[in-house]
């Protein structure tokens, strides 16, 4: 059994990462900015925790995040607004990567994006941009930590149903289910290979992609 830290704890894919994680015998603590969202994490089969991490400065993260036996980074501002976009998806975020190398947690996951790298390709005057420029941001911060932290990059997100298959690196937008994210999530926490990586994924197609842990091992 391990216990794991998700912070966006009522995410879609969060609270889909849960159960599997639940289902598997780990403990996951949820953490949720609004206190109104506590059952559906518990729902999920995960602690929720009450914690407004835009605010928290790196201590009191550690505070949360020590006694886990890994983190998850699945939080973000949501867009429409820059500045909370860049409080939430990079200076929050690289203070987590801080908090636990301060609490001594060693493992890290980071929910990115299939476009973040520096040539992102994204003008200034996008609406898009600080999303960008933050999620790449906060890889970086992660890669440049000591932590055993693995970046994972899928592409847009959809609700269909779970595939259980996975395409790494593919062409286009690289369409992927929710479901899909949240399982990648668990092979990647249950497969060390993956630690320094930064995997971007969608599904694909029948012909194209791999079961996920074969895809991951890959």
């Amino acid at each position: 059994m391990s216990r794991v830290i998700v912070f966006g704890g009522h995410g879609r894919i969060a609270l889909l990462l849960a159960s599997l994680l639940a289902a598997r015998g780990d403990e996951v603590t949820g953490v949720i900015r609004n206190p109104d969202h506590a059952a559906d994490v518990e729902a999920a089969g995960a602690s929720a925790l009450v914690a407004d991490v835009e605010r928290m400065d790196t201590e009191a993260l550690a505070d949360i995040i020590r006694g886990h036996d890994a983190v998850v980074w699945s939080a973000g501002a949501g867009g429409g607004d820059p500045a909370r976009t860049y409080a939430v998806d990079r200076d929050a975020a690289q203070r987590s990567v801080d908090a636990a190398e301060q609490a001594g947690v060693q493992r890290y996951v980071m929910v990115s994006w299939i476009g973040s790298t520096a040539e992102h390709g994204v003008p200034e005057d996008d609406s898009f941009f600080p999303y960008a420029d933050a999620k790449w941001a906060a890889d970086e911060h992660l890669r440049a930590s000591s932590l055993a932290g693995t970046i994972l990059g899928p592409g847009s997100l959809t609700f269909d149903d779970p595939t259980g298959r996975i395409r790494i690196d593919p062409e286009g937008k690289g369409a992927v289910s929710r479901a899909d994210v949240a399982a990648v999530i668990v092979a990647a926490l249950a497969n060390p290979g993956t630690i320094g990586r930064t995997i971007r994924f969608g599904n694909g197609d029948a012909e194209s992609s791999l079961p996920i842990a074969e895809a991951l091992a890959g």
